[in-house]
């Protein structure tokens, strides 16, 4: 082999050794900040990728690293959410990736130009808002051993008797509070979903990552109503009181509502 095709197989060589990671489809005259970081160890810098009225947030990196770590995720989501406050964004599935730049412009941004045109200026002055309810424990049980009979008289005779032969009435208060934390659930999402409804364009209920979970609520809504749905919240926390928490997400990238389709190397 001469000296000109082992240097031309090196080359070859260390261009397959990247591939491009895409965060996310923008509009074409975003600007990313110097302090962004990517995904990688050290943080991978981001870049924009332009077609036409489109771009792809992304970032160079090896082919043979294996993400998915708590801190690549968290990168990947801190990239679209930040961008979310300051422009609309059509989020990647985390792990995007394709082969080069080329292929991003032309299989991506190009082959779907019209589709993210129009997504994109769907989104415009919007994003994605999450509504976090947990239930204060010692409320909820307070509450419900004051209002059901039942729970009273299980919990009593559980107090009466040693562990073992207590144990078919905590089996019976455990199925018994569980049964009673999901009808509340189901009560106060749909509050909170009809209480904020008029000021999202769209209510998406999320499955509850926690037993004590009282609600868990995704909105698409323009960003300038942030204040307004705080306000909303605020009613429902004076209603509530110490039964739960009440938080408000967001801005956020529209994970729930428009996520698109991965790439393949």
């Amino acid at each position: 082999m001469s000296s000109s095709q082992s240097t031309t197989t090196r080359s070859d060589r260390a261009e397959s050794a990247t591939a491009v990671y895409v965060y996310g489809i923008v509009p074409g005259d975003v600007e990313v900040q110097k302090s962004a970081k990517g995904v990688g160890e050290p943080p991978a810098e981001v870049d924009v990728i332009r077609e036409g009225d489109i771009a792809a947030l992304v970032s160079m990196v090896p082919v043979d690293h294996a993400y998915g770590t708590p801190q690549d995720l968290q990168a990947h989501a801190q990239l679209l959410d930040g961008t979310a406050k300051v422009a609309p964004v059509l989020p990647l599935r985390f792990g995007a990736v394709l082969s080069d730049a080329d292929a991003v412009a032309e299989e991506l941004l190009r082959g779907h130009h019209d589709e993210f045109v129009q997504a994109l200026e769907a989104l415009e002055g919007r994003a994605e808002y999450v509504v976090k309810g947990r239930y204060n424990e010692e409320a909820f049980l307070a509450r419900l051993l004051s209002e059901n009979t039942q729970a009273a008289q299980l919990r009593d005779d559980i107090r009466g008797k040693p562990k073992d032969a207590a144990r078919d009435s905590q089996i019976a208060l455990g199925e018994l509070i569980a049964n009673a934390v999901e009808q509340q659930r189901q009560l106060n999402t749909n509050s909170v979903a009809e209480g904020l409804g008029g000021l999202a364009e769209h209510v998406n209920p999320r499955e509850p990552t926690h037993e004590w979970d009282s609600v868990n609520l995704a909105l698409l809504a323009e960003v300038a109503r942030q204040d307004e749905l705080e306000d909303a919240l605020d009613r429902f926390r004076e209603e509530w009181g110490d039964l739960m928490k009440l938080r408000l997400l967001g801005p956020l990238a529209p994970y729930d509502f428009v996520v698109t389709a991965n790439p393949e190397v």
